[in-house]
């Protein structure tokens, strides 16, 4: 049985503060599991499971140390879980931190994420990133944390494999000098009509406001989903329209 300290730790980690405070996150689902497992690296720091889901992997006990390893109960489970029905196995990652690297950038696409605040969006612009072959996700000081549980859900993954680094657009426009930066505006040419650079900064507006006044002035140029004239949508989803564009840039 887990002790009361362990639950208490185990509990804190559904808060952003200590999430931070201890460089650590929980990963859950049996899904998530699987990416995790298929993922090189050593930054699991330890795994609570069902007796299930321990047989049915036994390679995890040649991956980690005996002592990272607890075996708990469907109560257990359920009482460290923040999904609405636990499934069979939560991991503890270390938080992975990556450096801005304007000579990488410059070579290839990337996304900037201004101030996008719902969980289910971001983890899934990250999972669209992770499709397209798109290694790096900036993110701005207003963004939704990468590692809130929500968004390691719906990334299905991605998590693991996309480079994300909280940085204001001023300076990657400052180190990655003649790197173009494109930005989704109502009022911008047609995706559909112009030709696309080899490499460029994607940035991808907030879902109500769109771009932020501090960033749009940053812009090499605006770009926009054209709506069909039949069309009564106000706006499109911002992972949706990140699905679209990155569809473009690959084609």
């Amino acid at each position: 049985m887990l002790s009361n300290k362990q639950l208490k730790f185990l509990k804190s980690l559904h808060q952003r503060k200590f999430r931070q405070k201890y460089g650590i996150f929980l990963a859950e689902g049996v899904k998530t599991a699987k990416e995790i497992m298929n993922s090189p690296g050593d930054n699991i720091e330890s795994v609570y499971a069902l007796n299930n889901w321990l047989d049915a992997n036994p390679s995890i006990f040649e991956r980690l140390n005996k002592e990272a390893i607890h075996e708990i109960s469907e109560k257990e489970l359920k009482s460290i879980s923040m999904l609405k029905t636990p499934n069979q196995v939560v991991f503890l990652l270390k938080i992975k931190t990556h450096t801005f690297s304007a000579k990488e950038i410059n070579k290839t696409y990337s996304l900037f994420l201004d101030e996008i605040k719902d969980p289910g969006n971001m983890g899934t612009i990250l999972r669209i990133a992770d499709w397209f072959g798109i290694k790096w996700v900036f993110l701005s000081d207003g963004c939704v944390e990468v590692y809130n549980p929500k968004v390691v859900q719906s990334s299905m993954g991605a998590f693991l494999r996309i480079k994300t680094v909280k940085i204001p657009l001023a300076e990657i426009v400052v180190q990655a000098k003649d790197l173009p930066v494109l930005g989704t505006k109502l009022e911008g040419q047609s995706v559909f009509k112009i030709t696309m650079p080899e490499a460029a900064v994607i940035v991808v507006g907030n879902e109500s406001r769109g771009i932020s006044p501090e960033n749009s002035h940053l812009l090499t140029q605006a770009i926009s989903i054209p709506r069909h004239p039949s069309g009564g949508a106000e706006s499109l989803n911002a992972a949706v329209a990140t699905g679209i564009i990155c569809s473009i840039l690959r084609n």
